[in-house]
């Protein structure tokens, strides 16, 4: 069983933008159709995969576990579950102010692929990125 609201609090801890999602939002995803969660609730990776598409929901980890290498650890990860999920190609929304994660995405391989106006609020773009998954019959 997952602690919800463990995942809402350091949910909380890391965004203000966009809004933190409470315990109740984190079972809804949860419990929705490819959805999986990776790491621990200090330190954690909510994804989806449907349809050869994955998607990445969310990626959060405390300030105190930060700079360890954990948010790439848990983006390889993901690269790896959404494959065998039969995902090929993986998607994500960032903020555009956020520069520390997008550019551990683009350092981890993902592009910029779009901009959603506004989509964080009046003032907050997104950056859309992908990634390109490497299947499990085309990795091994």
């Amino acid at each position: 069983m997952t602690d919800a609201a463990a995942l809402a609090a350091t949910h909380a801890a890391c965004f203000t933008v966009p809004r933190p999602w409470s315990a109740a939002e984190f079972d809804d995803l949860l419990a929705g159709p490819g959805a999986f969660l990776l790491g621990n609730p200090r330190a954690f990776l909510l994804g989806r995969a449907l349809a050869g598409e994955a998607e990445l929901l969310t990626l959060a980890v405390d300030l105190a576990l930060r700079r360890r290498g954990i948010a790439r650890e848990l983006l390889a990860e993901f690269a790896d579950r959404a494959a065998r999920l039969g995902a090929e190609e993986a998607f994500l929304e960032v903020a555009a102010d956020n520069v520390a994660a997008r550019s551990l995405y683009l350092r981890n391989g993902w592009v910029e692929a779009g901009l959603r106006p506004r989509y964080y609020g009046p003032a907050t773009d997104a950056i859309v990125m992908r990634s390109r998954l490497e299947t499990a019959q085309q990795g091994g």
